[in-house]
Order: structure tokens, then sequence, then C-alpha cells
């Protein structure tokens, strides 16, 4: 049982009241300040009778009141369920009611759409209880339940605790370095883990965050001279559009974090080129962001690796549950602090992942004669599409419920832009329209697992075993 300790928030506004823990265009928030407006929210959250051990959902995009929201749910000592916004809403109806949350703070337009939602403005009209008290947190507590695209049709919530997010930020703080002025630019959406990891770090650190609603490459480039930014987590597709628009790095920036799956060698070499301090990392929601990156002193020499496991966690190749070589290809597997407690309310798929303390990823990959993880493909089967992970199974699940479709595959084909993008493969009864059957995926799936095309086959590629071997579509 780990201890119990003071909220972090609390303690980071005693220790530095005065400096800057969130920056949103004109607005700025000092860690004394966000620490009074996540008290009073949640004081109103109290009114509401939520209670420590409660879940609450938080469907809202990129501002200020996200951040002073989930901060205001740890004081209570509640579960925070983070909900993609670009999900469709029975996606995220699932979510809400697999969770068991008691109630879902939100924004326009999105209240309209459920029972036990309130916009965080009406929340906070409501008058607060009074002589509120702020609970201690325990390290082994869940903090945040985030939901992967399921393999077999249906989401993992996965639950992240308190101690996976302090040794995530400890560990990263370890690999990357900590200045005195560094100023973290989050333009990626906070219910990510990568987006949220830095919420957490900024208040462990002591570290101002830069917050934009969505990324635009003008406004990233204003705002790191502006906003004095040092570092900036991205994805490919970002990373792309940002090298198109820059033929150096401007100061006074560090680092470019590249998580979201491995990056095209051409792009690398271009950022080489521009001399951008590209760091590769690997994590996933199940490793509360990353367990791998490289160090900024090998950047250049191992471009494309995803580096050496952070401080305290480990990483190893398998094939057949037998370790693997130097250079030999398997599935990554991986152990350490930040490592999930295991899937909410699924003792199945926790018990097949996690054994002895070892996560095993499904993705493949290998490790060089240096002991650097390079990472080959994540999960065979997986579309990394602008950072956005598309689980096929999800898309044929919901494919093989239309009219006339008998059977369905879906795989991943490169993009210029996305990386990669959803291509479905039918085996129907009867023509479709297409136009129907786009419509018909959009009611049901975000926008980005849509497929992008549909091809008419006769039959789908299957092995001994009646699986389908989607690599052969």
């Amino acid at each position: 049982m780990l201890m119990e300790q003071p909220n972090w928030l609390k303690q980071r506004a005693q220790l530095t009241p005065n400096r800057l823990a969130v920056i949103q265009g004109n607005k700025r928030l000092t860690f004394l300040k966000l620490f009074t407006e996540a008290e009073k929210m949640a004081a109103q959250l109290k009114r509401l009778a939520i209670e420590k051990g409660d879940t609450i959902a938080i469907l809202m995009t990129n501002r200020l009141e996200m951040v002073i929201c989930i901060h205001a749910c740890f004081f209570l000592g509640a579960r925070v369920v983070l909900l993609n916004t670009r999900l469709s809403e029975s996606e995220r109806l699932y979510q809400i009611e697999h969770s068991e949350a008691k109630l879902m703070i939100t924004e326009e337009p999105f209240d309209e759409q459920y029972k036990n939602a309130m916009t965080v403005e009406d929340l906070q009209k409501i008058s607060p209880e009074p002589f509120f008290q702020t609970v201690d947190i325990h390290l082994d507590d869940t903090a945040t339940i985030m939901y992967t695209s399921g393999t077999t049709g249906r989401p993992k919530g996965v639950m992240q605790t308190f101690s996976n997010h302090y040794f995530s930020a400890v560990s990263s703080a370890l690999n990357l370095g900590l200045m005195e002025d560094d100023r973290w630019l989050v333009t990626l959406p906070l219910f990510h883990i990568s987006g949220l990891s830095a919420l957490f770090k900024s208040v462990i650190y002591g570290m101002t965050i830069v917050l934009h609603k969505r990324f635009e490459v003008k406004d990233v480039l204003r705002s790191i001279q502006a906003d004095q930014v040092t570092i900036i987590s991205v994805v490919q597709t970002t990373l792309t559009r940002l090298s198109a628009e820059l033929s150096n790095c401007p100061e006074p920036l560090r680092c470019l974090l590249l998580g979201g799956g491995p990056a095209p060698s051409a792009l690398l070499e271009e950022c080489r080129k521009k001399q951008l301090p590209i760091v590769q990392t690997y994590g996933m929601t199940e490793t509360c962001s990353q367990i791998a990156t490289l160090a900024p002193q090998y950047s250049m020499t191992k471009l494309g690796s995803a580096g050496k496991p952070l401080f305290a966690s480990n990483i190893r190749i398998e094939r057949n549950g037998v370790p693997c070589t130097s250079g030999e290809h398997g599935e990554i597997i991986v152990k350490g602090p930040t490592v999930m407690k295991g899937y909410l309310k699924n003792e199945t798929a926790t018990r097949e992942s996690l054994k002895g303390g070892w996560f095993k990823t499904g993705d493949l990959g290998y490790l060089d004669n240096d002991g650097f993880l390079y990472v080959l493909d994540r999960r065979s089967d997986l579309i990394i599409s602008g950072g956005e992970n598309i689980y096929p199974a999800e898309v044929e699940a919901v494919l093989q419920t239309y009219p006339f479709v008998i059977e369905a595959g879906v795989k991943g084909v490169d993009d210029n832009i996305w990386g990669k993008v959803p291509h479905a493969f039918l085996v129907i009864s009867k023509a479709v329209d297409r136009e129907e059957l786009i419509q018909f995926c959009k009611d049901r799936l975000a926008a980005y697992k849509v497929p992008k095309a549909f091809h008419i086959v006769e039959k789908l590629p299957r092995n001994a075993a009646n699986k389908l071997m989607r690599h052969k579509l």
C-alpha cells in the first residue's frame, strides 16, 4: 500500500504560488489562482453530492476550465473519465455507462446529448459548499480512466493511478532534463494521455504549460516566440505541417517530443537537415504516456529509434514467449511504475495483458546492439491516423451491421497527410450506396474512423483457422 500524500496542486500552490501554471491566449493562471479556482469548483461539485470514490466524466475541448475541472475532481477524491470529443454519441454513451459516471461535466453543444450532463458554466453558478476540505491522495488510487479502441469491437477503460502519473513525469524529466524556464506547449487534446500528462508535469515540476485549443501552425509558431515555449508534444501529422513552415529551429525551442507511432524516415531526415530537435518516444495509454524515449544526445546518431526505457522501466522483445536477440523482431513487452493498474471491470483482458508485472503491448519492434528500441508497427493491425488509434475490428463490427454487407475487412493505407487512413474491403449480397454507407458509419463512429474508400471484393483472405488476414487485403 503506497503512502497518503498532499494534493499535488495544493502543495505546488504553497511552494511557488506566483509562478505561472497555465497560459491560454491572453489568459494566465498562477499556481495559486489555479488552486483557488479548482478548490471553488470542488466545493461546487460537493453541492451535487459528489463524494470520494465517485466517477466524473469530462467531455470538453482544450480550455482553462477543463484544467480547473480535472484538478477539482482530484480535490474530491473522484476518478476522472476523459471522453474524446471526436467520438460519436453512442461511443461516448458506452463509456459513460461502463464507467458508471455519476455526473458528466461538459460544454455546448454536447450538453444536450446526455442525461446527468452539466455545462461547466452552469456548474460555476452553483453556490460552493462551505467549509470544504481538500482530500489527500493515495498514490495507488485510480486518478484517471481513458478508453482505448477495442480489438474486439468494445473499448477498454485503462485505469491510471496517481503513482503512474507521478513516475511518468519524473522519468520524463530524468531523460529530457528540466530547465527552470521550461514551458510545454500542448496542442494535443487533454483527453489523450500525451496531452493530459503535461498537466501532471506542470504541478510536479512547477512548470508552465501553454494550452492551445487545437493545432494551427501559425498559432504555434507565434506562441513559440510570444510565450517562450521550450518543448512541444507532436505527432507525425502536426510535425509534418510544422516542418513545412520552418527552415531552422526557432529559439527558445529545445525539444519536439514525437509520439503517436513510427515516423517516416524521410520526415526525420528532413527535420535533421533543418536541425529541428526531434526526440522520438514510445508509449501508450496503458503506460501513462512515454515508457521509452530517445535521449537528446542521441537524436541524430540514433535517428528513427524510440530510445531506451525511461528510468525505473524495462523493455524486452519476445517471440512466442521466448526473449529475442539483438536485431530480432518480436513483440514489445514492458514493465515499470507507469504501467496501468488494469482495465476497468475487465479482469480477463487485464490477466491476458499483464503477466508478472510485464505488459504485452502487441506492438512489433526490436532492440539494436546498443539496447535502443525501434518500433516497427503499433499493434500490427492498428491504424494510427493523425495520432488517433483506429482498431479495424471496431470499424468492421459497424460495417457488418449494414444491410447487404456479408463480410468486412479494414486496413490502413498510407496517406501523406494523416500517416494512415482506413480502407474497407466488403463482400456484399447486393449493391450498396456509397454515400448512404458513409453516413451510416458517421452515425456510429468518430469521423476519423470512417473508411476513406470502399472496395468490393468476392472474398476476404483468411487463414486455416478462418481468421481474417488483414495484411493481405
